[in-house]
């Protein structure tokens, strides 16, 4: 017995010592294919100079969310081109905030980078912000109709309802001399308007101060921002087995609720044969209509998995981009009151005698118009874009990146270049379109616009 007891162990011991000599030969091997990815960075990076790195941290100590834009406006005041961005030893990109960068980079037609954005994938699916290629382009011919000229004139009605609403829930709620917070009711607002316009959905959202859904987007927000700032979550196996990772998989779940909800809600009334009639006589359909009526040319709709992450894509993008411009645009009115009134008094003078502003009119609005323009060059909607090069970049200073690189364009810093704007931290209502590099500036953004549309 005691004799069999000694066999079994020393088969354990060896076992072990196999274990650990695996373990520390694989260990080892890690070590050297990261140090040698560190110094494959380096040699990339070397014509790049930027701010100075911790030997550990890199930048990320610099990159917290209250120091982080801070400190890109200042870095694209030092390095006018470009900056190396380090998110620990192993992890690099290049960050560009000029239009001469950006230019080259945008003509080029490189795909968005797999990392980032295949965090979005749990949350969005791979619907038209995810997508490329072939998929990309059939999911966007099927849906162009959706935002015809003709389909948004009547939502002008249905905007100005959801606006009066959120209107008069301040009114009940303004304190004479005293702030108060207004981004939550403006996400209301424009989640109740894109429910109401795309998704032909009433929710009376604005009228439910806890939303769950403006909550999950927010938490959500924040942890895809958090997750690429720490390397070690850009594994899907460790961060679906972190706190944080389980935190988001619960706020995606929610959302996705609400959007089944819309999408199931659509489809039972469209089960009715006067109600589909009637939808299908229309001159124009609505984005969720279009989406549960399209058919390829085989006759073929979009499956559901499709369906529910264009649902959700537009769901997201169609309310929290335009809540930001909308805060931020009041943000900047309110540093400039004189601004602020010049934008009533040209208002109030196309209305007349009008109660509510209709889609005619949104052409005369000049001067509010280039406020508008004004703060989404200081606050852009969405402030970054990252790409992967598929063949070697080469700037028109020389500089070059090779394949697979990533590409980091900050449209935030670009848009506070000073070597493109004239005291870019300032607010340029009215002349900031009469300059030249302005102009240029501006081109680089329809560039922009349409990689991104």
């Amino acid at each position: 017995m005691v004799g069999s007891w000694s066999w079994l162990s020393r088969d354990v011991v060896k076992i072990f010592v196999v274990a650990a000599v695996l373990f520390l030969t694989y260990g080892l091997m890690k070590a050297v294919e990261l140090y040698r990815k560190r110094q494959e960075l380096l040699k990339v990076l070397k014509n790049f100079p930027g701010p100075p790195t911790h030997w550990l941290y890199s930048h990320l100590k610099l990159l917290k969310p209250e120091e982080e834009l801070n400190n890109m406006a200042s870095w694209t005041g030092k390095y006018l081109h470009c900056i190396p961005l380090w998110f620990g030893p192993f992890f690099a990109l290049l960050n560009i905030h000029h239009p001469d960068y950006a230019k080259v980079l945008l003509s080029r037609g490189d795909p968005k980078s797999h990392l980032p954005y295949s965090f979005l994938i749990p949350w969005i699916g791979k619907g038209l912000l995810i997508l490329d290629g072939p998929k990309w382009f059939h999911h966007q011919k099927l849906l162009t109709p959706g935002f015809h000229y003709n389909i948004l004139k009547p939502y002008v009605n249905l905007m100005v309802d959801s606006v009066r609403v959120m209107l008069d829930k301040w009114e009940q709620q303004a304190t004479p001399k005293m702030s108060m917070e207004i981004f939550h009711s403006i996400s209301l607002m424009t989640l109740d308007t894109i429910l109401k316009c795309a998704f032909s959905y009433e929710s009376n959202c604005q009228m439910d101060s806890g939303s769950s859904y403006i909550r999950s987007i927010l938490d959500i927000s924040t942890s895809i921002y958090q997750r690429f700032r720490i390397p070690l979550h850009h594994n899907a196996t460790l961060y679906w087995l972190s706190a944080q990772g389980r935190h988001f998989r619960k706020a995606c779940t929610l959302t996705h609720d609400h959007t089944d909800k819309v999408i199931r809600e659509r489809k039972e009334a469209l089960k009715d044969e006067q109600v589909l009639s009637k939808i299908l006589k229309k001159r124009c359909l609505d984005f969720l209509d279009i989406l549960l009526c399209a058919k390829d040319e085989n006759g073929n709709g979009l499956s559901d998995e499709d369906l529910h992450a264009e649902v959700d894509t537009f769901m997201f993008a169609g309310h929290d981009t335009t809540a930001s411009g909308i805060f931020w645009l009041f943000y900047c009115l309110a540093l400039y009151p004189e601004h602020q009134q010049r934008c009533r008094e040209e208002i109030q003078e196309i209305l007349g005698d009008q109660e509510t502003i209709q889609w005619e009119d949104l052409g005369k609005m000049t001067y509010s118009t280039m406020c508008i323009k004004e703060s989404l060059r200081l606050f852009p909607a969405a402030p970054a874009t990252i790409r992967e090069l598929t063949s070697p970049l080469l700037f028109d200073d020389g500089r070059t990146l090779p394949k697979g690189f990533m590409v980091f364009m900050n449209i935030y810093s670009l848009h506070r270049n000073p070597s493109v704007w004239d005291n870019p931290e300032v607010v340029h209502f009215r002349c900031y379109l009469r300059q030249r590099s302005i102009v240029d500036a501006v081109m680089t953004r329809k560039y922009i616009e349409r990689q991104e549309a």
